[in-house]
C-alpha cells in the first residue's frame, strides 16, 4: 500500500477545482497548437463511467467538418494533450475510444489531492470565487407590499431569493440584496381615510398592527365600492399624500414603519440578509427622466392619453402595450422598474440584475428587458445582464393554490409556527430525553429548514404540492434527512474525540469502490455550482446534496473507519470530514444552518 500520499508534491499540473472546465481549456489550447484551429470546441461532456470521468467529443465534429478520419483526429488531439506542459498523466489518465472520443479519468492521486486542497468551506469559497470574479450583482427580492401581512405566497421569493443571493456571493459575485418594497399606490388613500375616520392609532410595536391595517383596507375598499362619497374621500386623501401634505405623509411613514417592523421579524426568522430596501416611493421623482428619454429615443409614444411602448418585433407585444405612464399621468410598475434599473446601474454600478418574482410577471419582465435594451442602446448606457428568476405556485391537496378553510391565504407566520411545532413533536418522539431548550432550538432549525428545502428542492418554475408528511420526513430528499446526515458525521468525530478539521496527511491512496465513488461525488461540486449558476435553479444543488448524503451512507456502511492501519484510518476520516464540510457548505448556501446534534 502506498503511504504518505498527501504529503507528496505534484509534478507539474495543479489540482484543478473544476476539472471539466480546466480540461476543456487545456484541450482547446493543445488543439490550437496541433493545428485544429482557434475555433475548435473541445465539447467536454461527462463520460460513460466505464471509460472515465469526462470525454472530449470535439475531434468528431472537427473531422466531419474537415473530412478527416475521426479516430485519427482523436488520436492526434490526444497526442497534443499529452505533449502539453500543463498535463500530468499521473493525475489524469487518457484514452481514445470508439470513433474518436478522448476520455479522461481522474486518478486516485488527483482525487486525493483535490480532497486535500479543498478541505473546508473557506477553501471551497476561495476557489468558487472564480465563477463571478467580483461582478457587481443586484438581487431584487423578496419585495412585499407594505400594509399587508406576509402569507404563504411570500415563502417562495424569500427562500429562492436568499438561496440565489447566497449562491452568487459564494461564487464570487459582489452582491447587493435590494428589497424593492411596494410602498406607494392607490391603497394608501383608502388606508389613510380609514385611519382618520376610525381614529386608529398606529404602533409599530403592536404585533397585531399589520393585521389590523389589512382588515381596515378590506373594509375601506368595500366601502369605497358601495359609497361614491367614501371613494371620493379616499381619492382626496391620496392626492393630499401625493402633494406632500404633512399629516398624510406622517401617516404614510407610520404605515411603512409598522410594516417594516413586522417584515424584519420575519426576515430574521427566515435568515434573510437584506442590504437595502428602496421601495417604489424612492423613485417617484425619477420617473420624469424615463418619460423624457424614452420619448426622445422614439421608443415610447402617446396612445389614448397614456405613454406606451409597442415592441413591434415581438408577435404579442407589437399590439400589447407596455404602459409606462397611465392616462391620468400617474406612474406605474413599468416606469418605476425602469427608473430602478437605471439607478442600480448609475448608483450601484450593477453589471447584473436578478429579479425574483412569481411566473405571472413573465410578460412584464420580458417587456421591461426589451424596452431597457433599446433605451440603453439609444442613450449609450451600459446595459447589465438582466435575469428573471420566476417561480410557480404552492398547491394544496386539492391541486389549487394553498389557502385556509375560509379561503384566505395561509399566513406565513402561522405556517412557520406549525412547522416548528410539528418538528418539535418529531424530535421528542425520537429523543424523549432532549432538554426543552435544546428541543426548541432543534425544532426551530428543522421546522424552518424543512419548509425552505421543500421549496428549493423543486424545480422553481413548477408548481408543487405542499405536504407536511413529506417535508418533515427523515428519509428522502428533505431538510431533516440532510441535517441528520451532517449531524451523524459530527457524531463520528465527537465519539473519537477529534476535530473534523484535523490533519489527515497520513492518508493513503483510496482503494475501495465506495471510497472512490465518494471522492468522485465530492469533486463534482464545482460542476453543480456551474449548472446552478447558469439557470439559477437551486434544486440542482439540493439534488446533489441528497445524492452526496446517500453516497456517504453507502461508503460508511461498507468501510470501517476505526481500523489499525494509520493510512487507511486517516483516509476514511478525511472522506468523512470532506463529506461533512461539503454538506454543510451546500446547506448554508441554501440558507439552512446545519446542526451538530439532532
Amino acid at each position: 500500500m502506498k503511504r504518505l500520499f498527501f504529503s507528496e508534491k505534484f509534478r507539474t499540473m495543479e489540482i484543478w477545482f473544476h476539472p471539466a472546465k480546466a480540461l476543456g481549456a487545456l484541450t482547446k489550447k493543445a488543439a490550437e497548437a496541433a493545428g485544429f484551429g482557434s475555433g475548435f470546441d473541445p465539447m467536454i461532456r461527462p463520460a460513460d463511467p466505464k471509460f472515465g470521468d469526462f470525454q472530449a467529443n470535439g475531434a468528431l465534429q472537427y473531422a466531419k467538418a474537415h473530412r478527416e478520419n475521426p479516430r485519427a483526429a482523436g488520436e492526434r488531439l490526444l497526442a497534443a494533450i499529452k505533449a502539453s506542459p500543463d498535463f500530468d498523466e499521473s493525475l489524469v489518465e487518457t484514452s481514445v475510444a470508439g470513433p474518436g472520443f478522448v476520455n479522461f479519468a481522474l486518478t486516485k492521486k488527483f482525487l486525493g489531492g483535490w480532497l486535500a486542497k479543498y478541505s473546508g468551506e473557506k477553501e471551497l469559497r476561495d476557489a468558487a470565487r472564480g465563477f463571478y470574479g467580483g461582478r457587481k450583482t443586484v438581487v431584487d427580492y423578496p419585495s412585499p407590499n407594505t400594509a399587508k401581512q406576509m402569507h404563504v405566497g411570500h415563502l417562495r421569493p424569500m427562500v429562492i431569493g436568499e438561496a440565489v443571493k447566497r449562491l452568487l456571493a459564494f461564487c464570487g459575485a459582489d452582491v447587493i440584496a435590494d428589497n424593492h418594497i411596494g410602498d406607494w399606490g392607490t391603497n394608501f388613500g383608502i388606508l389613510i381615510y380609514g385611519i382618520k375616520t376610525s381614529g386608529y392609532k398606529l404602533d409599530p410595536e403592536n404585533e397585531n398592527s399589520l393585521e389590523e391595517l389589512e382588515q381596515m383596507y378590506k373594509r375601506g375598499s368595500a366601502l369605497a365600492k358601495e359609497s361614491p362619497e367614501a371613494a371620493e374621500a379616499a381619492r382626496a386623501e391620496l392626492v393630499k399624500l401625493q402633494n406632500g401634505d404633512p399629516e398624510n405623509a406622517g401617516l404614510w411613514n407610520k404605515i411603512n414603519e409598522t410594516s417594516s417592523a413586522a417584515f424584519e421579524k420575519m426576515y430574521g426568522r427566515m435568515g434573510l440578509t437584506i442590504d437595502v430596501s428602496l421601495g417604489e416611493s424612492f423613485y417617484r421623482d425619477k420617473v420624469g427622466r424615463i418619460y423624457a428619454e424614452l420619448s426622445e429615443c422614439g421608443i415610447a409614444e402617446e396612445n389614448q392619453g397614456a405613454l406606451v411602448v409597442f415592441l413591434r418585433e415581438h408577435d404579442r407585444f407589437k399590439t400589447q402595450p407596455f404602459i409606462i405612464r397611465k392616462s391620468d399621468g400617474a406612474s406605474n410598475y413599468a416606469s418605476t422598474d425602469l427608473a430602478t434599473l437605471l439607478y442600480r446601474v448609475e448608483h450601484f454600478g450593477a453589471e447584473e440584475v436578478v429579479y425574483v418574482t412569481d411566473g405571472r410577471q413573465q410578460d412584464h419582465f420580458q417587456q421591461l428587458f426589451m424596452t431597457a435594451e433599446k433605451w440603453f442602446a439609444c442613450k449609450g448606457y451600459r446595459l447589465p445582464k438582466l435575469r428573471h428568476v420566476w417561480f410557480g405556485t404552492i398547491l394544496g391537496e386539492d391541486g389549487k393554490a394553498i389557502k385556509t378553510k375560509s379561503g384566505e391565504p395561509v399566513r406565513l407566520k402561522a405556517l412557520l409556527d406549525e412547522a416548528v411545532a410539528r418538528a418539535r413533536k418529531i424530535v421528542l418522539e425520537k429523543n424523549p430525553d432532549t432538554p426543552p431548550e435544546e428541543a426548541d432550538k432543534i425544532a426551530e432549525t428543522v421546522g424552518v429548514a424543512a419548509l425552505r428545502y421543500a421549496d428549493l428542492s423543486q424545480n422553481r418554475t413548477n408548481d408543487y404540492l405542499f405536504s407536511w408528511d413529506k417535508l418533515l420526513a427523515f428519509d428522502g430528499n428533505t431538510a431533516p434527512y440532510l441535517l441528520y446526515a451532517a449531524a451523524r458525521i459530527h457524531s463520528i468525530f465527537r465519539k473519537l474525540g477529534i476535530s473534523p478539521d484535523a490533519d489527515f496527511s497520513a492518508a493513503g491512496e483510496m482503494e475501495t469502490e465506495q471510497e472512490i465513488a465518494l471522492a468522485r461525488k465530492l469533486v463534482a461540486l464545482p460542476a453543480v455550482f456551474e449548472l446552478t449558476l447558469a439557470e439559477l435553479r437551486p434544486h440542482y444543488l439540493c439534488t446533489y446534496l441528497y445524492e452526496l448524503a446517500g453516497t456517504f451512507s453507502t461508503f460508511y456502511n461498507a468501510n470501517k473507519v476505526m481500523v489499525d492501519d494509520e493510512s487507511v484510518r486517516a483516509r476514511r476520516l478525511m472522506l468523512c470530514s470532506r463529506a461533512l464540510r461539503v454538506l454543510e457548505t451546500g446547506l448554508r448556501v441554501l440558507g439552512i444552518e446545519p446542526l451538530e446534534k439532532m
